[in-house]
């Protein structure tokens, strides 16, 4: 895992050069709205990659996708919003609240009581409105 941190962290730091004032012309320009397109195209190449079951492709496009949201993530940290520690703290939230079967020993019969506990959830978690909160 160490391993992991570190390449994940050699990342983070590669995109912040990349729109430092010593960077990239292109990436120092890019917005949330202008990576969209990029989004769907690495989304779309990742879906034919996994179709073809081309898993060195599979790898390279996860790696794009994965680019794109520690990108987003910088830029929307430089607008004060939020950063990618956010992001991984909010799906692993998620994740653990969304999985009570494994973390919290409420265990489910069948897979049809898990999906309706999933929806549940899920509902709950849209009243709630758990993710429109200060990230600062």
């Amino acid at each position: 895992m160490t391993g992991n941190n570190s390449n994940l962290l050699d990342l983070i730091e590669t995109i912040r050069t990349l729109r430092s004032e010593k960077g990239c012309p292109w990436d120092k320009r890019q917005t949330t709205e202008s990576l969209v397109k990029y989004f769907n195209e690495e989304f779309t190449e990742l879906m034919d990659a996994i179709q073809n079951r081309d898993y060195s492709n599979i790898c390279e496009e996860s790696g794009d996708l994965l680019y794109l949201i520690v990108m987003l993530s910088e830029i929307c940290k430089e607008n004060g919003q939020f950063q990618f520690s956010d992001v991984i703290h909010h799906v692993n939230q998620k994740l653990i609240r969304r999985h009570p079967h494994v973390f919290n020993g409420q265990p489910c019969k069948s897979e049809e009581e898990l999906a309706k506990q999933w929806q549940e959830i899920k509902a709950d978690e849209k009243k709630k409105n758990l993710f429109d909160t200060d990230l600062s």
